[in-house]
């Protein structure tokens, strides 16, 4: 039986069928789930919010998905939930604005926007304000990524990415001018893209902590550009930053090992959870130094 659960976790990933399957396996009560909150006025201005059952003063993780920024939603992303949860973060699986009704930068508006909302009203749901992470796949990396390295995002809500206690990105595109993908090019403003929408630009000493994690054999956004390259461009800056490369997984696979019956293929979880274990916020250590 396990067997069988296991490769048709794998067939639903590799064919990027939809992800019911790998969420349908989790237990209903593995968590408190809020769903449908909105965190702006927008239609796709609303994150699911999941909680350990004994959360008080948890750490936070606000999550954001893939899909090109042209397509994606939290419901699809349950079993991130869920894995963080059970590792006792607080977790919210935030929709943000995607192409054609979006473009840059309003999709990093809509995230910083919820960013903003979680540190003002996550104390009700069990979390601590104080220890806030972003973490991010692909498109989402991304967004994670810009939030956490270029202030103005933040900024507009009167918040700054020094309230981060660190982030990590999964499989992320971080330095992709010119944009060969043909998909992704009116996204950003083809062939006016802004040369500050790239992440590796914005590398700094004072970024929070980062994780960049990716797989050996992904075909979709090349490792040794995006992830080795920010690696090397906030190091070079001066700033906390750690890269994990896994071995024989791709691009899908690397946040579908999150999930229950694909958490056997590679430690990613773990690597995740004991980054956002080891990390507080900046402000917080400079005040106790």
């Amino acid at each position: 039986m396990r067997s069988a659960w296991i490769r048709a976790a794998l067939r639903a990933l590799a064919t990027r069928s939809p992800l019911a399957l790998i969420n349908g396996v989790i237990p209903p009560d593995a968590c408190r789930v809020s769903e449908g909150i909105a965190y702006g006025r927008g239609p796709r201005q609303q994150l699911d919010i999941y909680m350990p059952w004994q959360a008080a003063g948890a750490p936070v993780v606000v999550f954001f998905y893939g899909g090109s920024w042209r397509s994606g939603a939290r419901s699809d992303y349950r079993f991130v939930g869920d894995a963080l949860a059970s590792r006792g973060f607080v977790t919210a699986v935030a929709d943000y604005s995607l192409y054609p009704q979006a473009a840059y930068p309003v999709f990093l508006q809509d995230c910083a926007q919820a960013v903003a909302w979680t540190a003002q009203h996550c104390a009700a749901y069990g979390g601590d304000p104080d220890r806030i992470y972003l973490v991010g796949h692909s498109a989402g990396a991304y967004n994670a990524a810009m939030i956490a390295l270029d202030s103005r995002w933040l900024g507009a809500h009167g918040r700054s990415p020094r309230m981060l206690a660190g982030w990590a990105g999964m499989a992320g595109p971080y330095d992709f001018l010119p944009i060969e993908t043909r998909a992704v090019r009116p996204v950003f403003h083809y062939p006016h893209t802004p040369v500050d929408s790239q992440p590796v630009l914005h590398a700094h000493a004072g970024a929070p902590p980062a994780l960049l994690m990716a797989g050996s054999t992904d075909k979709i956004v090349d490792p040794r550009r995006n992830t080795d390259g920010l690696q090397q461009a906030l190091s070079a800056a001066g700033a906390q930053v750690q890269a994990i490369r896994y071995r024989g997984l791709g691009h899908e696979l690397l946040v579908g090992a999150l999930a229950r019956p694909l958490r056997w293929r590679a430690p990613v979880l773990e690597d995740l959870c004991t980054f956002l274990g080891s990390h507080q916020r900046q402000s917080q250590r400079k005040a106790q130094a």
